[in-house]
């Protein structure tokens, strides 16, 4: 199947059951056993199936397949939200007195996890330059789990130089994260370029409307030769006594999502719901479509506020002079490049005033949306971070950020133009 059928078709058999066009919401907690036996046997991984829904859900599992698929990918597993996709994906792999490294332009509250909230789990972040990752191998120790960054970055709109970064992690034998939440599934798979594991959002462009929270962590095939006798993943390769005894290696399943799902999720409980996996399985079927309108509208936009007098800086990867566009033709999809960008009013006051008087544009701490979107991230979404954080994730206090919907690009440049004049 290519990409566009996959969307609509994989992982669910309408043959079976009541032969639903859409795939059912199984909207319920547990599951009955047939007898004591197959209980036994699901437990134990002897069978597959329905244990208890913080575990798995016939509805979350299409998603999960179809999402997976989509993403060129083995295997993933659902989560509630894209940060208990990140904080899983990290937790899987790195414990106290371990390290991992990030890049230098992430959304806000992956840094506030990693620097923050991880640091008080014993876990050290270490920061690399992503634009040429001329840094990332001096940071490497033997202590180092992970190599965590995004595809098209929040909201600094930075495209990594994904192959260097994958190249110096393979020397090293290192686990590389993509979240590929702003640039989407539709748009670019990072795993085509050698990535081990894709995280998203999919409370973003997966939705499409603002409509459900959730995660996902897709696993790379045969990531499991990797980890199979790597001492950095000790974990995957000895004896799991919170789940007799099991080792995750040489189980013929995709060890990263397994344990993830047996180990963190069935503890921490972390779980989408069955009904907010339906409403993803059916921004799925649109995604792709959606992201080529919200890309046309943002260049459109991009190039209208690029020419403005009273506008900085616009930071779009598809404008031809932007230092990202080789990489954006290079990775994405026909050169599109999503419907997130930034720019940069005069000063903080100009850039308060546009927020506050824009008419279609709403002003939301989301991006993704099939409406559009304005943003004061210093204010807002990084607000957390310090003023020299700030400055080192590019972030000014009159940067505003712009997720592009759905609307006519000419009324939306038109809002703009009389906020931004007004």
């Amino acid at each position: 199947m290519k990409k566009d059928t996959i969307a609509l078709h994989y992982g669910y058999d309408k043959n079976k059951g009541e032969g639903t066009m859409a795939v059912p919401i199984y909207q319920t907690t547990a599951y009955s056993f047939k007898d004591s036996k197959q209980a036994a046997d699901l437990f134990a991984l002897k069978e597959l199936g329905s244990i208890y829904t913080r575990l798995n859900n016939p509805t979350t599992e299409v998603f999960e397949k179809r999402f997976a698929k989509y993403e060129n990918g083995i295997a993933a597993v659902a989560t509630s939200s894209g940060m208990a996709a990140i904080f899983n994906a990290i937790a899987n792999v790195a414990e106290a007195g371990d390290n991992i490294i990030i890049s230098d332009k992430l959304y806000g509250g992956t840094v506030t996890l990693c620097t923050h909230t991880l640091k008080r789990f014993g876990i050290k972040t270490k920061i690399f330059k992503s634009d040429d990752a001329n840094d990332l191998e001096q940071l490497i120790d033997n202590k180092t789990k992970c190599i965590l960054f995004e595809s098209l970055s929040n909201p600094q709109i930075s495209i990594p130089d994904i192959e260097s970064i994958v190249l110096i992690a393979k020397k090293y034998k290192i686990i590389t994260i993509c979240d590929n939440t702003v640039a989407s599934v539709a748009l670019f798979n990072p795993i085509k370029w050698g990535v081990d594991i894709v995280i998203h959002s999919t409370s973003k462009y997966t939705t499409g409307q603002g409509t459900a929270l959730g995660g996902i962590i897709v696993e790379r095939e045969n990531l499991a030769e990797l980890i199979k006798n790597n001492p950095r993943y000790y974990h995957f390769n000895e004896p799991d006594e919170s789940y007799h005894g099991l080792i995750y290696t040489k189980l013929p399943y995709p060890p990263f999502t397994l344990r993830v799902r047996l180990s963190l999720i069935r503890d921490i409980g972390n779980t989408p719901s069955p009904f907010n996996s339906w409403l993803l399985i059916q921004g799925l079927e649109t995604l792709s479509l959606r992201m080529e309108k919200h890309s046309t509208n943002a260049l459109k936009i991009a190039k209208f506020l690029s020419s403005h007098p009273k506008i900085k800086k616009v930071s779009y990867p598809g404008l031809e002079d932007n230092f990202y566009n080789k990489r954006a033709k290079k990775y994405f999809k026909n050169g599109l490049c999503s419907g997130l960008f930034s720019f940069e009013a005069e000063n903080f006051e100009e850039a308060k005033k546009i927020m506050d008087n824009t008419k279609i544009f709403s002003i939301v701490t989301n991006i993704g949306d099939s409406k559009s979107i304005i943003t004061h991230p210093a204010s807002t979404t990084h607000q957390q971070l310090s003023d020299k954080e700030l400055k080192d994730a590019g972030i000014s206090p009159s940067l505003i950020r712009l997720s592009v919907g759905l609307e006519d690009s000419d009324d939306l440049i038109e809002d703009l133009k009389q906020a931004i004049e007004k």
